[in-house]
């Protein structure tokens, strides 16, 4: 997959902005594997001006320095470079400000909330610095990092050295539906039925979709064997972030993705408390999201929760799991649970799919599931519309013949009173993989609105 999808408005907007010649400060913030690096590459590959790449390892302060003196050796030829012999990254920042006076430079710093580890005093410095210069420097900083939360704490939080330093922020997210289409189209490998393969496997995160592109019709036999990267990737992509409370952590998403959803059925499963595991994962690292009844208040008790990204809730459901098996390198064992499962799971999976379509059409300011406070007269979709005062009620299923038009108009009266929309136009339908075609049609995307 070598052509670049959506981004359109972030890759003009870099450009633009390493192309004014003055300090700017860009913040980029998206997920691991959600193509920051990507972006970041189309958009500084081909400017005239110089390029710095930092990438911040989990190596020590020295180490770190050590190995941006060399880059910047390389790359930038300027007298003052030959005598150039940093002690910390403070060092390294105050060379590029004042090189960058008189010389117009781009540097990126990737997984910048993880400078931290090397030297907690760095972001006040880099506030220090970044003051004295902004007057006269031609540099335009760019701080990419994978986790929303710390990164949102260091440029919006009252107290935090970089407060409102950053001229644009940006939360890079997962490629919307129509745009997994477009590569599925230009791949022509597209399906129904493998639409919500490469949903359940991707999720619209470009790295994942690359792996599909290249397995093209049997992803699941080419992706689950020995040395493929799927294997391994829930590990890759979480043990670094979340540290000795790693396995504390797993146990909870595991427990989620094998059906326990509300927190005292996760901590029963789990035989222990998970008061203060379960909200790091909602609100710091935002991989397991609390869902409600959409006529819910924000004070209600009665919550569910899920994993966030469809590859990790197929990741957790499937490989994590069933561990030992792959450990032992019996794949085969893990391909026939997949192939034993996939149909109930990807019918759950292909709800999600019409929810991001949904969300992608811009039709409609409130958008979720309904369900009572006993857990009954449960809808899958609820879409509303409140200035054109219309609401569309959804059950999803995998074929269209285990639609119960009955049972769902019976349950959406119920779910008109409590939502207090009896005066709306109600639409009832009934969606599954096999009118997928006209639901594309009766939901398009929306145009993208500009940055």
């Amino acid at each position: 997959m070598k052509k670049f999808y959506n981004r359109e408005n972030e890759l003009h907007l870099l450009k633009q902005t390493s192309s004014k010649k003055t300090a700017k400060l860009s913040v980029f913030v998206g997920r691991r594997r959600v193509g920051k690096t990507r972006l970041i590459q189309e958009a500084f590959s081909d400017i005239s001006q110089p390029y710095l790449y930092f990438f911040i390892s989990r190596k020590s302060e020295n180490a770190l320095v050590d190995e941006f003196a060399e880059l910047i050796q390389n790359q930038l030829c300027h007298f003052s470079v030959k005598f150039f012999s940093p002690r910390s990254l403070k060092d390294i920042i105050e060379f590029l400000l004042d090189y960058s006076v008189s010389n117009p430079i781009t540097v990126v710093i990737d997984e910048f909330q993880d400078i931290a580890r090397a030297n907690n005093s760095f972001y006040s410095d880099l506030q220090n610095l970044w003051d004295q210069y902004k007057v006269k420097s031609k540099m335009h900083l760019v701080a990419c990092g994978s986790i929303y939360n710390l990164m949102n704490k260091l440029f919006k939080e009252q107290n935090e050295p970089l407060l409102n330093r950053d001229d644009h922020y940006y939360h890079l997210m997962p490629l919307a539906p129509s745009y997994i289409k477009s590569i599925m189209m230009d791949e022509k490998s597209f399906s129904a039925d493998n639409y919500l393969l490469w949903w359940c496997l991707s999720g619209g995160i470009p790295k994942y979709i690359e792996w599909l592109a290249e397995a093209k019709i049997d992803p699941i036999n080419l992706l689950i064997k020995a040395n493929s990267p799927l294997l391994k990737e829930g590990n890759h992509r979480l043990v670094e972030d979340f540290g000795d409370e790693h396995r504390a952590y797993f146990d909870i998403l595991g427990a989620i993705a094998s059906g326990y959803n509300t927190a005292p059925e996760i901590a029963n499963y789990l035989s222990y408390q998970i008061n203060k595991a379960l909200p790091v994962l909602v609100q710091s690292y935002e991989i397991v999201r609390r869902v409600t009844s959409i006529d819910a208040n924000a004070n209600t008790k009665n919550v569910r929760y899920e994993i966030a990204d469809p590859f990790l809730r197929f990741w957790f459901r499937f490989i994590y799991k069933n561990r030992s098996a792959a450990e032992i390198g019996n794949f085969q064992y893990i391909r026939d649970i997949i192939e034993r499962d996939y149909k109930t799971y990807s019918g759950i999976e292909l709800e999600h799919l019409f929810k991001e379509i949904l969300k992608e059409s811009m039709q409609f300011n409130r958008l979720g599931s309904f369900w009572d406070r006993k857990g009954h007269n449960e809808i899958d979709i609820v879409a509303i519309n409140d200035t054109e005062k219309r609401a569309v009620f959804i059950e999803s299923k995998r074929q269209q013949k285990n639609y119960d038009e009955k049972a769902l108009s019976d349950k959406v009266i119920y779910a008109v009173q409590k939502l207090k929309i009896q005066h709306y136009s109600i639409e009832i339908r009934g969606v599954s993989l096999d009118n997928l075609d006209t639901f594309l049609l009766d939901f398009p995307p929306s145009p993208k609105d500009s940055l």
